[in-house]
């Protein structure tokens, strides 16, 4: 029997490349102390070169990008190195990708700077890289100070706690008693314990008539071993409270300042501070609103009016939203949002989308992304505060916490409100309740209808009684 020989068939290789977009894209890896630079194969002999982080050396990076005719370039988010170089390149004309490092992983294998600064180049030659969203310069200047005094704040918050200890060293329970021991009754009655008064009968007659506790119990509080190093750590923590006070109020009225002169975003032109000093004057016959703040020089600032200045809108009318959240929402997005194309883009790059996929037709729930976007954040919190608001957003929390949980629960309303915000600030048209009127009426028949339902499969059945 004869044995055929099966001939084996050569397969052809196909070579597949991805077509180059961008022809003068150039890939940066950021360092603490040394920056590598990569720019096309066909532009210069040395294709991948590195320099230290210095401002001359930076400017040696943008006059080598120049010579290799290079118009655009990626680079990692990198802590805060990236910041100078970004600048400098923003300067001098050239358009920088500023990218997540989450979106640029290499591919499992060896691990250089070298090559980091390859693999950008590639991804943004080939259109695979989007830049990540960062308002305009003015905004980003009230978000640094922002950022910062948030900073200050958490520092001011740590000799609070300094404070309490020294408290509870002493056994003095005056910090479990009345609610904030930074008010007008604690910063009294801690001032004089550091003054060197000791009675409890005469630290008790500190105590504001609006303390709900009463005069026995705050004598009996004060009662305790006051000791002098103890003391001594009180009074250091007060004036390192006070210190920061000052710092909190120092930054507050530069961030002020800033906005005061921020240009008014209208439709019909732009308008800066002469808009700004008439709402200041109009501002100042309500300076008893909780939502203004007094800087060193007792002069009033309207916070509300300067913001519903800027946006074109009252971004304040919409529930859970008060001045502070949009004051934090201004300083990080500004008031253009035509980065993001639709609300479902907005909210989806504020993390408040689902990330599932689909594969085979079935259902795969994605990872669960941890953010620390501040955006993010402040829907959130929103959101958590509708929990007693008595308007349809107020019911949609309520109704999707009783279904799915307070995690669910914030996520969905932090969603909603994400897309109501974008709505409000990108039309420039007023929150309007009356909108959900509908939607409240179709879920008031929904529940109509469940109830006669299972009045139905108890034999029983439902008549409207009239009113």
């Amino acid at each position: 029997m004869a044995i055929r020989k099966i001939k084996k068939r050569k397969h052809r290789k196909l070579e597949r490349s991805l077509p180059v977009m961008r022809l003068n894209a150039a890939g940066i890896d950021i360092g603490a102390t040394e920056i590598f630079v990569a720019v096309p194969a066909d532009r210069d002999g040395e294709t991948v070169r590195s320099f230290p982080t210095f401002t001359e050396d930076l400017h040696l990076v943008a006059d080598w990008l120049h010579h290799c005719r290079v118009d655009t370039v990626a680079m990692e988010s990198t802590g805060v190195y990236w910041i100078p170089l970004f600048q400098i390149l923003e300067a001098r004309g050239i358009e920088v990708h500023l990218v997540n490092a989450q979106h640029v992983h290499n591919v499992p294998g060896r691990k250089s700077d070298v090559l980091d600064c390859q693999w950008l180049q590639y991804l943004h030659s080939v259109g695979l890289l989007r830049a990540s969203f960062r308002p305009e310069q003015a905004v980003c200047e009230i978000r640094s100070l922002m950022r910062h005094r948030e900073s200050l704040v958490q520092m001011s918050c740590v000799h609070v706690q300094h404070m309490h200890k020294s408290l509870d060293q002493m056994n003095l329970q005056i910090h479990h008693v009345i609610s904030d021991i930074t008010g007008v009754t604690g910063l009294a009655i801690v001032d004089a314990i550091v003054a060197g008064n000791t009675s409890p009968e005469e630290l008790a007659k500190l105590r504001n008539h609006r303390i709900k506790a009463s005069l026995e119990t705050v004598t009996k509080s004060l009662v305790g071993d006051y000791r002098p190093e103890h003391i001594f750590t009180l009074e250091q923590s007060l004036k390192l409270y006070r210190y920061y006070q000052q710092l909190i109020g120092d930054c507050e009225h530069e961030v002020q300042q800033r906005i005061e002169s921020f240009e008014t975003k209208t439709d019909g032109g732009s308008a800066s501070a002469a808009d700004s000093s008439q709402s200041k004057a109009e501002g100042s016959a309500s300076a008893a609103d909780p939502s203004q703040s007094k800087t060193s020089n007792d002069s009033p600032f309207d916070l509300r009016r300067h913001l519903e200045r800027i946006f074109g809108v009252d971004v304040t009318a919409i529930p859970g939203f008060d001045v502070l959240r949009t004051q934090t929402l201004f300083s990080e997005l500004g008031a253009d949002l035509s980065d993001f194309r639709t609300d479902s883009r907005f909210a989806s790059w504020a993390n408040l989308c689902p990330k599932d996929g689909t594969s085979a037709g079935r259902r795969i729930r994605g990872p669960k992304i941890k953010s620390k976007n501040r955006v993010t954040q402040t829907f959130r919190m929103a959101a958590q505060s509708l929990h007693n608001n008595m308007s349809f957003l107020g019911d949609y929390y309520r109704r999707e916490r009783t279904r799915f949980g307070a995690i669910k629960a914030i996520k969905n309303a932090a969603h909603k409100l994400a897309r109501i915000f974008f709505h409000v600030v990108t039309t420039r048209q007023p929150y309007d309740e009356t909108v959900f009127a509908k939607l409240e009426a179709r879920h008031q028949n929904r529940r109509l209808r469940k109830l006669q339902n299972q009045a139905k499969q108890m034999g029983y059945s439902l008549m409207a009684i009239p009113a």
